[in-house]
């Protein structure tokens, strides 16, 4: 499912082009705190560029009334379930407000950790082998079939949310509870043992490489947002062949799921020198400690300018909706 066109930029010259703008933030999700973050920070980015924008909380002030403000794009900054998993997206589409990023099927399928793996598999993108448990007491075989050490994680969350790194039988259990605890079903996955890296994509490009390294067990919530000893390295290779592959596996796993405007696409270089995508975030966290925003500066464009070429995929929203109101009156 490789596009034969890649994404093209669409450039916006003046701040008034964009109209009313509104930044969705905060939402419902176990994420919401992380939202709060980058909403924040992407409302003082636009403002400063002179962008009329103004933040909307959906879990404050819901949608009912959000098509009386007159707003004529949207920056959606809400992350994990309600905002990143296509439900807001085709609130938006059927309201007929263009928004950043990726449409509904692409926004569900990537927030979807299985049949995001499945479509990785179908179009020859390596992921991790997995199994998918429902239940706690499943755990168990499926480790057996896997082997140690294993990751369990939600089925539909981000940020690391109730993820964990197994290293015996003896932490099973409780990882299994945990991941289940956000909602069934949940995958046991193969740990890929090397590098973890990161590929952001804007606007049909891959960004440089980040390669993550951490004291802690793993990439989790707390290195991710909280920890001051997380090290992060853009490039993630001074080898330019492999910065080559690194970028090529991200955009081949991004349009895979048939993302686009941005996103980042994680990815794990095994010490067996093979490489593994683990999952496509298409609403990025856009925090101090976030990874878009550092390999975006490594390519030159500063935090403000980011958050402008973020909005400006709405304008690629905006032109498919016409046609999609044609195809449903024509039905």
């Amino acid at each position: 499912m490789r596009s034969s066109k890649r994404e093209m930029r669409t450039r916006i010259a003046t701040a008034e082009d964009f109209g009313r703008v509104a930044v969705l933030l905060g939402g419902s999700s176990s994420e919401r705190k992380v939202s709060l973050e980058t909403g924040t920070a992407v409302l003082t980015a636009l403002v400063k560029r002179g962008v009329d924008a103004s933040a909307w909380d959906p879990a404050e002030h819901g949608m009912r009334h959000f098509p009386d403000r007159g707003f004529d794009r949207v920056w959606i900054a809400l992350h994990g379930a309600g905002g990143e998993d296509g439900s807001m997206q085709g609130a938006l589409q059927c309201l007929g407000t263009p928004y950043s990023g990726s449409g509904v099927m692409a926004s569900a399928l990537a927030m979807d950790k299985i049949r995001s793996k499945h479509l990785f598999r179908a179009v020859g993108v390596n992921t991790p082998d997995f199994e998918v448990i429902r239940a706690a007491e499943e755990a168990g075989d499926a480790a057996a079939r896997l082997g140690y050490p294993l990751v369990l994680k939600p089925a539909c969350q981000g940020s690391s949310v109730g993820m964990s790194k197994v290293f015996d039988e003896s932490q099973l259990g409780a990882a299994a509870k945990l991941a289940l605890g956000f909602g069934e079903p949940a995958i046991v996955e193969r740990c890929i043992t090397g590098d973890e890296i990161t590929v952001a994509v804007l606007q049909g490009e891959a960004l440089p490489s980040i390669r993550i390294v951490t004291p802690r067990i793993f990439y989790d919530y707390h290195a991710k947002y909280e920890a001051d000893t997380t090290r992060y390295f853009c490039p993630g290779t001074d080898a330019s062949a492999l910065e080559t592959q690194y970028r090529d596996l991200a955009m081949r796993a991004f349009e895979a799921l048939g993302c686009s405007g941005w996103g980042r696409v994680d990815l794990m270089a095994g010490n067996d020198g093979e490489l593994q995508v683990l999952e496509v975030n298409t609403v990025p966290g856009m925090t101090s400690h976030s990874l878009v925003p550092m390999a975006a500066k490594v390519a030159g464009i500063d935090f403000a300018e980011l958050c402008w070429r973020i909005l400006e995929t709405s304008f690629a929203r905006a032109r498919e909706m016409p046609a999609m109101g044609v195809a449903a009156n024509d039905a």
